[in-house]
């Protein structure tokens, strides 16, 4: 070989390796990353078409229930956080001085761990309409910000569920090589017994299945959203006034044409522009000329629920729904209750037999 050919061959073998490289780098987006970037940047800077898509004959809680009732209507996904479980009673788990623990005592229970029962938490009539859409075929997906498993006790499975913020049904060992599960029952238990919930296979703390502030949220969250936004048909907001990133990001995440309502007791605040365009705002418009698919219904999230039932024809069934099972979860409640004494913690136990033995003293 001669040098020239020598050196020829050596450029072509270097170009091949940095082509290499440049694909090990990263890879290309996916369609649906792709078109979502379009709309943000559409929206974000005022790109879109003079007239877009309107698939709403009015803007109205009406509106909606002739869409849904068109047929047209078959991939909902409702995304919901915790104004959702308010009427259950559900405390605030985040606010200093007002979360559940800080007012347990404000709770007139039979036992500490009856806070984890579903007999004192119900779900509400939010929850069971979700359930009717997920019955009726035309649920795709709950995006919920709540750790309170109610979506769960009505029925929603793993498969209709995204749990943004994890959740209290199950726990895991910490330990990375471990990783051992357990149900909500243990964890209770545990939690009121024991002074650190520790595995019984390698003696780690285990930890609820919950995000904590700071940490990252579930690996499923991001993954399903790819796919299941540019699907979506009707988006409906519950209970939310979307300021929670990057949960709050989801509403940008459906296509132009897609009507999103929101039900809550106020109204999100207007989308700042510079937010949008990183992808963090929420987009929702319901009183600028330019709004054409956004309604809002402004109030409880069971009477917004009730009013779509009831102008779909739907609310006597619903109703019927949440009687019933309410009906159940009290009866199952009471059977527990008859059958099963909780066994309060050792130290309440010592306590309580020290102020016995002090009764039995005579007096003087």
């Amino acid at each position: 070989m001669s040098e020239s050919e020598a050196l020829n061959a050596k450029t072509d073998a270097n170009s091949g390796s940095e082509s290499s490289d440049s694909q090990r780098e990263g890879t290309e987006p996916s369609d649906s990353e792709m078109d979502f970037l379009r709309n943000l940047l559409s929206r974000s800077l005022n790109l879109q078409d003079l007239q877009p898509t309107k698939v709403l004959e009015e803007r109205s809680v009406e509106g909606i229930a002739k869409y849904i009732l068109s047929g047209k209507c078959q991939k909902i996904i409702c995304m919901v956080g915790a104004g959702i479980s308010t009427s259950a009673g559900i405390p605030d788990f985040r606010s200093p001085g007002t979360g559940l623990y800080d007012n347990l005592q404000k709770y007139d229970l039979p036992y500490p761990e009856a806070i984890f029962e579903t007999g004192y938490f119900k779900p509400t009539v939010c929850h069971y309409f979700m359930r009717m859409l997920r019955d009726k075929g035309l649920l795709l997906r709950c995006y919920t910000q709540n750790i309170d498993t109610l979506e769960r006790v009505v029925g929603l499975k793993d498969e209709d569920l995204i749990e943004a913020h994890g959740t209290f049904y199950t726990s895991h060992c910490t330990n990375s090589v471990c990783r051992k599960q357990y149900n909500l029952d243990w964890m209770k238990t545990q939690i009121f017994t024991k002074p650190l919930p520790k595995c019984e296979q390698c003696s780690s703390v285990v930890k609820p299945d919950i995000v904590f502030f700071g940490e990252s949220l579930p690996q499923q969250f991001f993954a399903t959203m790819e796919s299941d936004f540019p699907k979506c048909d009707l988006l409906i907001i519950m209970g939310t006034s979307l300021q929670v990133q990057p949960f709050a990001s989801l509403a940008s995440r459906v296509s132009d044409a897609t009507p999103r309502l929101l039900i809550n007791k106020e109204t999100t605040r207007q989308g700042d522009p510079v937010m949008a365009l990183l992808g963090l705002g929420n987009s929702l418009d319901f009183d600028s000329e330019k709004a054409y698919r956004d309604v809002a219904y402004v109030g409880s999230c069971d009477d917004g629920c009730l009013a779509l039932a009831d102008l779909l024809g739907w609310k006597e069934e619903l109703e019927d729904i949440v009687k019933k099972e309410w009906a159940l979860i009290d009866s199952k409640t009471e059977g527990a209750q008859a059958s099963a004494i909780p066994q309060a913690p050792d130290e309440i136990k010592k306590s309580g037999q020290v102020a016995e033995t002090e009764a039995e003293k005579p007096a003087g």
